[in-house]
């Protein structure tokens, strides 16, 4: 998950990027300042203060969430990585009891017959011719003496740690099953917190309706618009005022496989083909929508084609990154940020000022795709 999220380049320099695009028509200029009126006004008296704040909070419960769910998920994969290493060991000095336990017998009575035929090693040093025989004689007994004790103890190793590694297996499997309920919890939160944001920004989609359709009928009197990136687009038109929700009620796993699918099918063919699993994982993590992002980039560079800067498809801020992967992810942590994670009127104004209108309509458009 990364944080170093930009605003997009209509919000940080607008007045520097202006002088390097075209130059709209004075009726067009009066068109966006209506409607950033119209959608100003939408966004204070529609939504209230309140709603703002718990559509806020409700999307930083989102990212603790999946946090808490990825950690569970992690140390459970640690957990039975650590169960299968000492299982493996646990079979492998199974294996190599009876063959040592065989030897620490041997080793026991050997060790036996020595203490009781003591006398006869007394008349073995005896016997010795010199001093070299007797030290010979002496190591020559050290050496079994230490063979029969090295077996016996390592009977006895090989039984200790076979315990203690069993003890170890217990606990380790005690505890994964503790961080299974602790991730399927966590997902469980997961997702009724999502469906939460989710019917949060409903309400909002609802008190945004009129704009939203004021909106359209704005953007449908032209014929193109200038997006964030400062190129000319061409407007489309949307069968519907706003996008459908998404529906949150499965898990991670599903949600990312089924939008990952749907995602990639749209990018098909281009730059930002097989990112599809990126896109819904990172709109999962942080509650986003997941067609918006990949909706932006194609009004924006179509799809990844020309882009405003290195791996930058949004027209996002002065930003550039070194992959897709961290382009994507930082650009949909600014729409959970920014922009409430939803396309919305009031978002449009903010990420497209002079053009709103157009904007918003060319980006339902391709949401409605996925």
């Amino acid at each position: 998950m990364r944080t170093n999220w930009k605003p997009p380049i209509a919000e940080v320099d607008l007045n520097n990027h202006m002088r390097h695009r075209r130059l709209p028509s004075c009726s067009s200029l009066m068109t966006a300042l209506l409607a950033t009126v119209l959608v100003v006004n939408t966004f204070l008296f529609g939504v209230s203060k309140a709603q703002a704040e718990t559509l806020e909070e409700l999307q930083a419960k989102v990212e603790q969430t999946n946090s808490d769910y990825d950690a569970a998920n992690q140390r459970v994969a640690e957990l039975q990585k650590q169960i299968a290493d000492n299982e493996a060991r646990i079979a492998e000095i199974e294996q190599q009891l009876p063959e040592q336990r065989i030897r620490a017998a041997e080793s026991i009575r050997a060790m036996y017959r020595m203490q009781q035929g003591s006398m006869g090693i007394i008349d073995l040093l005896l016997s010795a011719d010199n001093f070299n025989d007797l030290i010979a004689v002496v190591q020559y007994l050290e050496i079994i003496q230490n063979k029969n004790s090295d077996a016996i103890n390592h009977l006895v190793d090989l039984s200790k740690e076979l315990s203690n590694t069993q003890s170890s297996l217990n606990a380790q499997m005690a505890e994964a099953e503790e961080q299974k309920k602790a991730a399927e919890d966590a997902m469980n939160e997961a997702i009724a917190t999502r469906e939460k944001l989710q019917a949060e920004q409903a309400q909002q989609a609802a008190a945004e309706a009129a704009a939203a359709a004021e909106a359209l009928k704005e953007a449908s009197a032209e014929s193109t618009f200038t997006n964030a990136s400062g190129n000319t687009t061409e407007v489309t038109t949307p069968s519907t005022p706003s996008a459908e929700n998404v529906d949150w009620s499965s898990d991670k796993t599903n949600f990312v496989s089924s939008w990952g699918a749907r995602i990639d099918a749209y990018l098909s063919g281009s730059p930002l083909a097989g990112y599809g699993s990126t896109f819904a994982e990172a709109a999962w993590a942080y509650g986003v929508d997941p067609r918006f992002s990949p909706a932006i980039s194609a009004v924006e560079s179509t799809k990844g084609r020309y882009n405003f800067l290195s791996y930058n498809a949004w027209g996002w801020g002065s930003e550039s990154w070194s992959s897709w992967e961290e382009a994507i992810w930082d650009h949909t942590a600014g729409l959970a940020a920014g922009y409430g994670g939803r396309l919305s009127v009031s978002g449009a104004a903010k990420y497209n000022p002079a053009n709103p209108n157009g904007w918003y309509s060319a980006v339902l458009t391709q949401m409605e795709l996925i």
